[in-house]
């Protein structure tokens, strides 16, 4: 079809070749054949762009064509299979919730596959679950345990008296104020975190998740310097902020059931976790021998979502090193993080900072 080795081949001699193959391809493979060779201005069908899409790889140009050829699709969505068992359903369900496009949501239910499992996720959650309780039978106290003498010398927990043990800087989201708290974080990494590792992969959720949380930590160093730090919820906010966004931005593409509803529920419950953690940091209910923890990390974790987090969701299946969008994001967050050692290793001994001592 291409003797001339161009790369390339018309459109017409490519749709034919797409309605009368013999290959075994799944039915989002053909209907993306079908609208890429339909969907192709120039008049003409890139080799590479084939290879691409036989070996399940996709790029912003393939993308791009998919969507001129978006008309030439079948109206029929996902929500018309039937016969499925309860994993494919869970699988189309993921597919909803999380794209907003429908042939994203299809690409992702024909490509899915069961292994690796969304494991980061679920391994963070049952580790907090885990410490929560041995701390928790150690101490004798399940709600509100910073107040417990004994607590914060965990060598898990950011205090600012510890900073040069830099690993506290990322184990403090093991460790949680309270059962509501651990509650609230758990649930959400549950029903967020999963779906969006499902979809997105292990490597991107857990550098959002981890960026998330070691933000939270450094900006507490920055902002509120006498102030300890425990719980996840930086990276928690990360994940929601970002999806959340996401949402947002391609509202008529959701079709995910009651989004306005659970936007509300949503934004009012993480909300409220700001407040109590406000409340608790300036108006601690228990005599306490130091500062409470701080709640600066619920907003760094929000900020890295809506900026390298969103990058991440609106990129489902694309390189991200090929987006200049995702390098300025980048170089911005390691900026921070340079900003932010020479604050931890200077500033509180130049400010003269009076923080409280280290348990």
């Amino acid at each position: 079809l291409d003797p001339e080795n161009t790369g390339f081949i018309g459109v017409e001699t490519f749709a034919s070749l797409v309605h009368s193959h013999e290959l075994p391809l799944d039915p989002a493979k053909l209907d993306m054949l079908v609208a890429l060779a339909q969907g192709n201005d120039e008049g003409q069908v890139c080799y590479q762009e084939l290879v691409d899409l036989i070996s399940s790889k996709r790029s912003s140009s393939f993308k791009r064509a998919i969507a001129n050829g978006q008309r030439a699709l079948p109206r029929d969505g996902l929500l018309d299979e039937t016969g499925l068992g309860f994993y494919k359903r869970f699988v189309r369900y993921v597919a909803y919730e999380i794209l907003p496009c429908e042939m994203d949501r299809r690409w992702y239910f024909y490509q899915h596959r069961t292994c690796p499992p969304p494991v980061f996720m679920a391994a963070v959650t049952l580790t907090q679950i885990i410490v929560f309780l041995c701390y928790g039978a150690r101490l004798n106290k399940w709600v509100l345990q910073t107040y417990h003498p004994e607590y914060m010398k965990s060598p898990l927990v950011y205090h600012p008296g510890h900073r040069a043990r830099a690993w506290r800087f990322l184990t403090y989201m093991f460790m949680h104020v309270g059962l509501e708290q651990l509650g609230f974080n758990a649930l959400l990494q549950l029903m967020i975190g999963v779906p969006l590792e499902m979809v997105h992969g292990i490597l991107r959720i857990s550098f959002l998740y981890l960026a998330g949380v070691l933000a939270g930590s450094l900006t507490v160093s920055i902002t509120d310097m006498r102030a300890p730090l425990v719980g996840g919820s930086g990276g928690v906010y990360a994940l929601c902020s970002a999806h959340l966004a996401n949402v947002v931005m391609n509202w008529a593409g959701m079709r995910c059931p009651y989004k306005l509803l659970r936007m509300v529920l949503a934004l009012v419950c993480m909300s409220s976790e700001v407040g109590r953690a406000v409340w608790l940091r300036f108006s601690p209910p228990l005599p306490a021998s130091g500062p409470q923890p701080s709640f600066m990390a619920h907003l760094a974790g929000a900020i890295v979502g809506i900026s390298m987090g969103l990058t991440i969701l609106r990129s489902y299946e694309e390189s991200l090193r090929d987006q200049c969008g995702w390098w300025v994001v980048l170089l911005s967050y390691g900026t921070f993080l340079l900003f932010a050692v020479f604050w931890n290793i200077f500033a509180y001994d130049l400010l003269g900072a009076q923080i409280p001592p280290p348990p």
